[in-house]
């Protein structure tokens, strides 16, 4: 197995790496060595990138990446990386390409034979889900939510209708109001889970119904980054009528008893 020292040596690479998704310590070692050694950082947000890389004492060149122009800007970073430049790519927070416009360059590389490494870090996905408390042994990602109402009932009233497995979404302060309105308007009872500014010193887990939730939002300051966990229905097994009636028959209450 080849070392990473080896794997630079042999041609281009392109990390991708996972930074913190609130407290700026919330990284691997590992994640700040390929940060610190790469030729280029590549960030969607060169803003949030740039504060943890003074926090952590780094000077690597940064450049942008999306949201507009990205097919050109591949380009031009694919080039680089043929020419053998090691090539770090991160989010604003958490993992890249989870919800973010990176998966057109890592398509590039692929389909270029270019090296991609993934280095895990933190992801609000499963941070949320863990800290949850409820059992998750499957789950929908529906990503990032619309910001419009039409656009919020489509995606969850679909949902609601057609699954009973637990959903997990990212919010902004707009979609959260409106997704917890939808849902308390289609099934109050349902219960929903908000793990808000994860990591951070405002973090906070709501728990309720969706009737429940709405009013506290009404009563709270609005977070700046929420996970939206719908929680998943109560599957119930129907009784075919075949099994009511034998049930009907045995029950002993349902028996004629004759007393001649």
């Amino acid at each position: 197995m080849l070392s990473e020292q080896s794997q630079q040596n042999a041609g281009g690479v392109l990390y991708l790496v996972g930074v913190p998704i609130g407290h700026l310590d919330d990284i691997t070692l590992r994640a700040i060595r390929i940060l610190h050694d790469a030729d280029l950082i590549v960030s969607e947000d060169p803003a949030a990138t740039r504060r943890l890389l003074s926090h952590h004492g780094i000077d690597t060149t940064l450049t942008s990446y999306g949201p507009a122009h990205i097919k050109e800007k591949a380009a031009v970073l694919i080039d680089r990386l043929r020419q053998g430049a090691r090539l770090a790519f991160v989010s604003d927070c958490g993992s890249p390409v989870i919800a973010d416009p990176g998966s057109h360059l890592v398509r590039s590389a692929h389909a270029h034979g270019i090296q991609v490494v993934s280095v895990p870090g933190p992801s609000a996905l499963t941070a949320a889900v863990a800290a949850a408390g409820l059992p998750f042994d499957t789950f929908f990602f529906l990503g990032p939510l619309p910001e419009t109402k039409s656009g919020i009932r489509r995606r969850l009233s679909d949902y609601l209708v057609t699954h009973q497995v637990s959903a997990v979404a990212f919010c902004t302060a707009r979609s959260l109001t409106l997704a917890v309105n939808t849902v308390a308007e289609i099934a109050p009872r349902r219960r929903i889970v908000l793990a808000c500014d994860l990591t951070t010193p405002s973090e906070r887990i709501v728990q309720g119904t969706a009737f429940q939730i709405r009013r506290v939002l009404g009563e709270t300051q609005p977070a700046q980054d929420v996970t939206f966990i719908l929680v998943g229905g109560q599957l119930r097994k129907r009784k075919t009528r075949r099994a009511k009636n034998m049930e009907r028959t045995q029950s002993p209450s349902s028996r004629r008893i004759s007393t001649r």
